[in-house]
């Protein structure tokens, strides 16, 4: 099978090995699909320092981990007692990172510490990949890794608040074409009090509804001295949400109107009929994390606005992000692994469903992911790029979060729940 790009940037070969270690899909407390925010936020901290932002109107909280790239580890919606929405690989956050020397199997390429957003940088294959090294000619597992500023390296902490923190880094990354690219990032996580979430979908929440929502904005700079082209490579901001999975989850993309495809389904194969629908000028995509497949929305047909419903839990998520107007006439980059006739022909938003790579096999996690991506623009020295991304978890009853489906999404929960009867 053709290796593609899945959300945690690992192809069929890694997840292979991923499977032969049990460290990975062991479930430290037991409680991996229904712990409490309390709880995880406890586990944290016996393992790495976690900075937790509070919305001053509601219970709302989010956790946030400095030292794994100022990632959202997962939110709340009530404080310690609210379900805690993102998924956390208990087994490898008690290991936590080992000397290079030290790494084993799977951690030599990446850490797959799980949470709900983390910012990281494509391409990730292709001509001008960031995980494959200047040189090799073929796209295999023993040359691919994840590189540290997007894995193992920690971002300093500039400023703080009870319902803010912004980070900043500086590296350089090298592609496979040979090229260097100086950067510069800031990221900025804030909590979203339920003024600026109504706000933001302009719609009303009703009372009876609990939120939790969080917004990060993300700049990256070109350092210099040479700009950044077509030519020698261009990288996107590409943000990734690991959520836990359920039998009740339903993945919802609404689609613009446009030209054809609109949806890129052959990441690992085509995806049958009862797993991915498109009706009412929406994508349903099953996120039950019983079988490993992926999805592509390309500029032209996405509305800067995707999520899901867990029928099961009452949890309604919506991401929003900063789509440019003209979207459809920027580059944005391909990523899987060979060469590509069109480079920067790729995909803006991207739902993967884990599950057994193979009959007999176990997950990665499982879980599902929700991803965007930003334009790959080319950038003069001092030059920048920001995408911002606003990610929403409501929950409440079926009737209660209707109104906010149809606002956000542009359909009913009942038409989601429909979907895959």
């Amino acid at each position: 099978m053709t290796k593609h790009l899945i959300p945690v940037a690992i192809a069929t070969t890694i997840l292979f090995a991923a499977c032969k270690n049990p460290a990975l899909h062991s479930e430290a407390n037991g409680k991996a699909g229904s712990a409490t925010f309390g709880e995880d936020i406890a586990f944290l901290r016996q393992h790495v320092k976690v900075h937790v932002l509070k919305a001053a109107s509601s219970g709302a909280e989010v956790a946030v981990v400095p030292e794994w790239e100022g990632r959202v580890m997962t939110s709340s919606t009530r404080g310690s007692a609210g379900f805690s929405q993102g998924w956390i690989n208990y087994e490898l956050t008690k290991k936590g990172i080992q000397p290079e020397s030290q790494r084993t199997g799977l951690e030599k390429h990446i850490h797959v510490f799980g949470g709900e957003e983390r910012i990281w940088f494509g391409p990730e294959g292709g001509q001008f990949a960031l995980f494959f090294p200047p040189g090799v000619k073929a796209y295999t597992f023993e040359d691919w890794k994840t590189p540290a500023l997007m894995d193992t390296e920690s971002f300093s902490v500039r400023a703080s608040s009870p319902s803010r923190i912004v980070f900043e880094k500086s590296g350089t990354l090298t592609n496979k074409a040979g090229t260097k690219l100086n950067l510069r990032l800031e990221r900025e996580v804030k909590v979203l009090e339920k003024d600026a979430i109504a706000q933001l979908f302009k719609m009303a929440i009703p009372s009876q509804v609990r939120s939790v929502g969080y917004q990060s904005r993300n700049a990256v700079a070109n350092l210099g001295p040479q700009p950044w082209t077509e030519e020698g490579g261009l990288i996107s901001i590409w943000l990734l949400g690991m959520l836990k999975h359920g039998p009740g989850v339903t993945i919802v993309i609404p689609l613009a109107k446009g030209g054809e495809p609109a949806v890129n389904s052959d990441y690992f194969g085509a995806v049958e009929n009862d797993r991915l629908r498109v009706a009412h000028d929406t994508v349903f995509f099953k996120g039950d994390g019983q079988y490993r497949s992926k999805i592509g929305i390309p500029p032209n047909r996405a509305k800067g606005v995707y999520g899901s419903y867990d029928a099961t839990r009452g949890i309604l998520t919506v991401l929003h992000y900063n789509q440019p107007e003209d979207a459809a006439r920027k580059p944005y980059v391909r990523s899987q692994w060979k060469d590509h006739e069109h480079p920067y022909a790729g995909d803006v938003i991207n739902a993967y469903n884990d599950g057994a790579p193979e009959p007999g096999a176990k997950p990665l996690g499982p879980f599902y992911e929700l991803e965007s991506s930003s334009p790959s623009l080319p950038l003069a020295p001092g030059q920048s790029i920001t995408h911002i991304q606003s990610t929403v978890h409501f929950e409440g009853t079926p009737e209660q979060l209707d109104s906010i489906s149809r606002a956000a999404l542009g359909v009913s929960i009942a038409e989601i729940t429909a979907a895959f009867r």
